[in-house]
């Protein structure tokens, strides 16, 4: 897995946050920033953190708008899983929902269980 990224995508209609995991455990976690939510600039962002020619593995959590990116990252050629809400650990107290820490958890969860 060491040649693996793991992407954690908080998506919402207007925006997608993107956190990038490492694949070795342990490594590093991090918000790698917030895009536009267009096809356009979904695929510049499969360009861009695939240069190094890595395995992209995806993840979001399912919601409104629907299964139109996860068949533009499949149809990229990416693995790419789609997350009931329901199914997320939280912890208790941890009351604050930003976009960002959102994406860094799927990240981090998405690396823990591959």
């Amino acid at each position: 897995m060491q040649d693996s990224t793991f992407i954690g995508l908080d998506v919402h209609k207007a925006t997608i946050s993107v956190a990038v995991a490492q694949g070795e455990r342990g490594g590093e976690v991090r918000h790698w920033g917030t895009i536009p939510h267009r096809p356009v600039h979904i695929r510049k962002l499969v360009e861009k953190l695939g240069v190094h020619g890595s395995r992209l593995y995806f993840c979001y959590k399912a919601g409104p708008c629907g299964y139109g990116l996860h068949r533009q990252l499949i149809g990229l050629g990416h693995d790419c899983i789609v997350v009931a809400p329901s199914l997320i650990p939280v912890k208790a107290g941890d009351r604050v929902k930003t976009d960002r820490r959102d994406a860094v958890m799927l990240a981090k969860l998405h690396r823990g269980v591959s």
